[in-house]
């Protein structure tokens, strides 16, 4: 080990050494975006059937949800219908909570 403390063309580490700290940096940086892409991601915001989409007060999937709540229609038929909305209209509301 007493070549390290002697750097010089007979031993040493020479500026090689400089990719030491890169190589740390990148993977610090590499975890950190690992983790942004990953884990972090939904951090904030709940978990998917949380979400909650705005939709105008008129907006058909806001009536048919008022409808459901009042009980006019019942579970199956919200599902039904909502499901007809999502493909007319391309929304994603209601995904992941079909049955």
């Amino acid at each position: 080990m007493d070549f390290l403390a002697h750097p010089g063309p007979d031993g040493g580490p020479g500026p090689w050494i400089l990719l030491f700290p890169l190589m740390w940096a990148a993977v610090i940086a590499g975890f950190f975006f690992l983790m942004r892409r990953t884990v972090w991601r939904g951090r904030g915001r709940g978990a998917p059937w949380q979400q909650r989409e705005r939709y105008s007060e008129n907006s058909p999937v806001s009536m048919l949800g008022r409808r459901f709540a009042s009980g006019e229609i019942d579970e199956d038929e919200y599902w039904r219908r909502l499901s007809v909305l999502n493909d007319e209209f391309g929304s994603s509301a209601g995904k992941g909570g079909a049955a």
